[in-house]
């Protein structure tokens, strides 16, 4: 897909702290292109919580993409390629209790200081939802955000 079908596979899908951004002197790229890779992505994340926070930061960059956030995508797509085989193990017969995890990374967009809030939610010992999304509003602080 994208002509990434024999490329090496990378071990993560994004690098420990991913900051992209608009990189206004770099070089742009096709946004048909671009927008085509990250609606497949998009459609991974529904099932690929490893993958929806790195997607989701790509996303931000389809008006006016560039080299360096074509180049996130495509690690993406090397993540996915070497992990295409993994799934979600589901069990059955324990405790059904909702529990949810949270967390936001404070100011980590390089465009506007806006912070990402991440989640997911457990039923016992089984993931049923997650989530990624990028903060309306600058928070002043770690505790705001």
């Amino acid at each position: 897909m994208f002509g990434m079908d024999n490329v090496s596979h990378k071990r993560t899908s994004a690098p420990t702290h991913l900051k992209l951004s608009k990189d206004e002197e770099g070089i742009s790229v096709d946004q048909s292109l671009y927008r085509s890779m990250i609606g497949s992505l998009l459609y991974l994340t529904a099932s690929g919580p490893d993958i929806a926070f790195a997607v989701g930061v790509c996303v931000r960059y389809q008006v006016e993409p560039k080299v360096s956030n074509l180049n996130q995508v495509k690690r993406i797509f090397k993540y996915v390629n070497g992990t295409s085989d993994y799934g979600i193990l589901y069990t059955h017969g324990c405790d059904p209790v909702l529990t949810r995890y949270c967390d936001a990374e404070w100011a980590g967009s390089a465009d506007d200081r806006k912070s990402t809030s991440t989640g997911c939610f457990f039923l016992g010992n089984n993931l049923i939802s997650w989530l990624s999304k990028k903060q309306s509003c600058v928070s002043l602080s770690t505790a705001e955000a």
